[in-house]
C-alpha cells in the first residue's frame, strides 16, 4: 500500500492510510458481531439470518442503535437494555479479536514492517485471508463450547484452497499454477494423513481417542492453504500452546479446565501465527540450527 501512496502529498497519504485502517477495523468488528451469531446459532441448528439479533434472556429484539459492535456492550455495561440480564463478555471479545485479525491481514499488504509480518504480494488475497481468519474464530469458539469442528469450515473449504493455490501460486512461493496446485495437494494429503497417523498412534498407546477427526480435517485444510511445512509448524506450535495453557491452568489450580479445552483452538491459533509470521520464524529457526549443526 505504501507504494500506492508515494505519488500523493504527505498529508493526503496519511489521511488515506488512516481512513483505510479505520474502515478495516470497523469492518472486522461488524463481521465479528455476525460471527457471534454464527457461534451461537449454527451448533443448535438455528438460522443465522432470522430472527434478528435478540436478547437470549427476554427475547426482545435489539434495535440497530444498541447493536453497535463493542460500543453497545460498553455503554450498556454488559447488560440487556430491557431486562438487565448480563450479556457475556465474549461478545465484545470476539468483535475486537476479529477487528484486530482483519487489521493484521490488511497490514500484511499495507505495511507489513509495522508488526514484522510476512509480506502479502497479492492484495486480492486480503479477503481470502479475512475469510480464513473468520472461520478460525468461529470454529475455535464452537469447539470450545460444543467440542466439535464443523466440516463446512474444513472439508467445504478444501476445494477452494486448492483452486486458490492454482490461481495464486505465490501462496506457496511458486510462479507456475501447476506447481502451486501440486504444493497445495501435497499439503492437504500431508496435513490430513500426518495428523491422522499421530492420532491413531496416540489411540493405540493411551487406549482411547487421542485426536478428534475434526482436527485431522482442519489440518488438511491448513496444508492445502499453506503447504506441508506449515503443517509441521502448526502441530508443534499448537502442542506448545497447549502445554503452556495447561501449565498456567495447573498453577492457577484450574487443571480441570485444561482437559475441557479441545485441541482445535490451539491448531487455529497456530495457523494464524503461521499466516502472519510462520515463514519468518522458520527461517530464523533454520538460521540457528544449521550453523550449530556445522
Amino acid at each position: 500500500m505504501n507504494e500506492w501512496l508515494i505519488g500523493l502529498p504527505e498529508d493526503q497519504a496519511v489521511f488515506v492510510a488512516r481512513v483505510a485502517i479505520a474502515f478495516v477495523v470497523c469492518l472486522g468488528a461488524v463481521i465479528g458481531s455476525f460471527l457471534n451469531v454464527c457461534i451461537y446459532r449454527i451448533p443448535i441448528g438455528q438460522s443465522i439470518g432470522k430472527p434478528r439479533s435478540h436478547c437470549p434472556s427476554c427475547g426482545r429484539m435489539i434495535p440497530w442503535y444498541l447493536n453497535v459492535p463493542v460500543l453497545s456492550w460498553l455503554i450498556l455495561r454488559g447488560r440487556c437494555a430491557n431486562c438487565k440480564a448480563p450479556i457475556s463478555v465474549r461478545y465484545p471479545i470476539i468483535e475486537t479479536l476479529t477487528a484486530m485479525l482483519f487489521l493484521m491481514v490488511f497490514q500484511m499488504w499495507g505495511n507489513p514492517a509495522i508488526f514484522g509480518l510476512v509480506r502479502l504480494q497479492e492484495p486480492l488475497l486480503i479477503p481470502v485471508y479475512w475469510a480464513f481468519a473468520a472461520t478460525i474464530v468461529v470454529n475455535s469458539a464452537i469447539d470450545i463450547d460444543h467440542g466439535i469442528l464443523l466440516d463446512r469450515f474444513s472439508l467445504g473449504a478444501m476445494p477452494i484452497a486448492l483452486a486458490l493455490s492454482g490461481f495464486f501460486p505465490g501462496m506457496h512461493g511458486e510462479s507456475v499454477w501447476t506447481q502451486g496446485l501440486i504444493d497445495s495437494a501435497v499439503g492437504l494429503v500431508g496435513g490430513f494423513a500426518g495428523l491422522w497417523i499421530i492420532g491413531l498412534i496416540g489411540s493405540l498407546v493411551f487406549r482411547k481417542e487421542a485426536m478428534g477427526f475434526g482436527d485431522v480435517k482442519w489440518m488438511g485444510l491448513f496444508g492445502a492453504l499453506f503447504g506441508w511445512q506449515a503443517c509441521v509448524f502448526i502441530l508443534i506450535c499448537a502442542s506448545l500452546l497447549g502445554a503452556v495453557a495447561g501449565l498456567v491452568l495447573l498453577l492457577s489450580r484450574k487443571a480441570a479446565l485444561c482437559s475441557a479445552i479441545p485441541f482445535g483452538p490451539y491448531l487455529g491459533a497456530s495457523a494464524l501465527i503461521w499466516l502472519f509470521w510462520g515463514p519468518r520464524l522458520l527461517d530464523w529457526y533454520v538460521s540457528l540450527i544449521v550453523p550449530a549443526a556445522l
